[in-house]
């Protein structure tokens, strides 16, 4: 397989959920820290070493909004790539076609894991967003001209950084986007005993404009368990071949 092998891990609400109101109740604070071990705990379930994530994931966890500083007479850099560490313990890959998250740092830190920045652009960017990517020690890969290609972006992700197994933790649209084109190949959900009705939050997947068609796909159960906070780790094998 020319990529690396795919699930997606996220925690909803009994609603279907993946933010809102519901995250502050005190049995959404026990699935947090289950959904944290089993991907990225003292002993996780899967041994992978990068999670990916859209534009509006990251500035809502890591880069907040800020605007990159660009110097648009930066020289012109190199065609191609950009690799500053191909052999790290962990990566966190930002799908941002357009060069538009204003990173301090080529660094996140979530609890207790630290991951190296990997920026997944098109040819979109501008020099000025690469030359700021460049200046911060981010690397940075291009996988396609106006749109993203997401075999290339996986191919990469294995090829270049050896990365054999890879978290999808995405908002709804990529989520979505990545098992509509046949890349995601397990779910793993780990559902909080909590609920706020809002119509107004983000759902687990989501049909976005250009990103994904809303034709249905069927999950084949793996296992489901128990967890603290009466919340449930259920496991889902995606099944391509009968839709």
């Amino acid at each position: 397989m020319e990529r690396p092998y795919i699930f997606c891990h996220m925690m909803t609400s009994l609603d279907g959920k993946i933010m809102g109101n519901y995250m502050t109740t005190q049995n959404s604070e026990k699935a947090g820290e289950v959904f944290y071990n089993i991907a990225f705990g003292e002993h996780p379930y899967y041994e992978h070493r990068g999670w990916l994530s859209g534009r509006v994931t990251t500035d809502d966890n890591f880069t907040f909004y800020k605007k990159p500083k660009l110097d648009e007479s930066a020289p012109k850099v190199p065609e191609g790539d950009y690799i500053v560490a191909p052999d790290l313990p962990m990566y966190y890959v930002s799908v941002d076609p357009s060069g538009k998250l204003g990173w301090e740092s080529n660094e996140v830190i979530y609890q207790d894991t630290k991951a190296h920045v990997l920026e997944v652009l098109t040819e979109k960017a501008s020099n000025a967003y690469k030359a700021f990517l460049r200046k911060r020690g981010i690397s940075y890969i291009i996988c396609g001209k106006e749109g993203l290609d997401y075999a290339l972006v996986l191919k990469k992700i294995k090829e270049i950084f050896g990365i054999k197994t890879l978290m999808l933790g995405g908002g709804g649209v990529l989520n979505w986007s990545f098992i509509q084109a046949g890349m995601c190949d397990e779910l793993s959900i780990v559902m909080a005993a909590s609920a706020d009705g809002s119509s107004k939050t983000p759902t687990l997947f989501e049909c976005g404009e250009g990103f994904g068609r809303d034709r249905a796909i069927d999950f084949k159960l793996l296992d489901v368990q128990r967890k603290e906070g009466d919340s449930l780790w259920l496991r889902y094998k995606v099944l391509y071949d009968e839709n």
